[in-house]
């Protein structure tokens, strides 16, 4: 077959492309979070442009073709066990999709998921994994080390206000409030508080990434707290690659290993804010409102928590990095 991206696929009558953009409109018909269809949007890709190159495509999907596509993941591309769960989620959700539009007669990820996922997991011993948690002083290091005004404030702020990856990209310059030091997050389906703190070290990096933004080619009208390099707002991968590779050129990040403990992500970030603003002595239902947990029981749902009472708990608690 020729290149599948462009014909059309089987006998479901449009390209792959468009296979992707109808499963993810109906991901979002089902209510599914932005952060989920983005992922299962990205990894459908990086499958499909692998199985491109053997001139196959997400509907050809069998035992012999999973496999091939289980050692690109594990061999070429060296993700984590966890996050090869993550791709053979997408591809079975995908395939539940196909059946229910009546395009696919079964799922083949399925019985494929129970004999190998299970065992490749267990053979690298990641059934008790943990995700990375740095101590204070390897923090700083790693903030301290990084000259990009850009990529020092992401790291900071993830850090110092423990906000996801998708509350980060969706900031704007306008959500920062610098008289309180706070800033109003974008509503989000997983967060039920929508401020977060931070301290005065965290303005001053702030402060020197907007004057940097200047200089940066800014399309008309993008008011985000960080662009990317052509101008527009960054994006979740942006973020991924800047965390990453400041984590490892400070040895706190190693890709080749399968082990979760061993690499460094966003997330870890705010692993560490909740670590560590619990052990500095910060009460647990202030520390769910600040990570904007949601809120299940009555006595949480109708406990008011007052804002100038938790900023002072937060900059009581949160640690001071020596940041230059």
């Amino acid at each position: 077959m020729s290149s599948q991206s462009e014909d059309t696929i089987g006998s479901i009558g449009f390209d792959e492309g468009e296979l992707i953009e109808r499963f993810t409109a109906d991901c979002e018909l089902r209510g599914l979070t932005p952060e989920s269809i983005r992922g299962y949007k990205g990894n459908l890709r990086i499958v499909s442009k692998f199985l491109n190159r053997s001139g196959l495509t997400l509907v050809d999907l069998n035992r012999q073709s999973l496999k091939t596509v289980l050692n690109y993941l594990t061999s070429e591309r060296g993700v984590t066990p966890q996050t090869v769960g993550d791709y053979f989620s997408a591809l079975s959700s995908l395939y539940k999709y196909l059946i229910w539009e009546e395009l696919a007669e079964t799922n083949p990820i399925l019985p494929f998921r129970e004999r190998y996922l299970s065992q490749y997991k267990n053979s690298r011993g990641n059934t008790t994994s943990e995700r990375k948690l740095i101590t204070i002083s390897e923090m700083a290091t790693l903030i301290n080390s990084v000259l990009d005004p850009r990529g020092k404030a992401i790291i900071t702020l993830l850090a110092k206000t423990g906000v996801r990856r998708g509350e980060l990209i969706d900031m704007d310059i306008d959500d920062v409030d610098w008289e309180n030091q706070r800033i109003k997050l974008k509503p989000k389906a997983k967060r039920s508080n929508r401020v977060v703190f931070f301290d005065d070290e965290t303005a001053i990096i702030l402060r020197r990434w907007l004057r940097a933004r200047e200089n940066y080619n800014v399309r008309p009208g993008c008011g985000a707290l960080f662009v990317g390099e052509q101008g527009g707002r960054l994006g979740r991968n942006g973020v991924y690659y800047v965390v990453v590779k400041c984590a490892e050129r400070v040895g706190l990040h190693d890709s080749s290993s399968p082990r979760l403990e061993d690499h460094f992500s966003p997330h870890c970030c705010r692993h560490w804010f909740t670590t560590h603003l619990r052990r500095n002595g910060l009460s647990r239902e202030f520390l769910k409102e600040l990570r904007g947990d949601s809120r299940s029981e009555a006595v949480d749902i109708y406990d008011h928590i007052d804002h100038d009472e938790l900023r002072k708990a937060y900059l009581a608690a949160i640690p001071r990095l020596g940041l230059v």
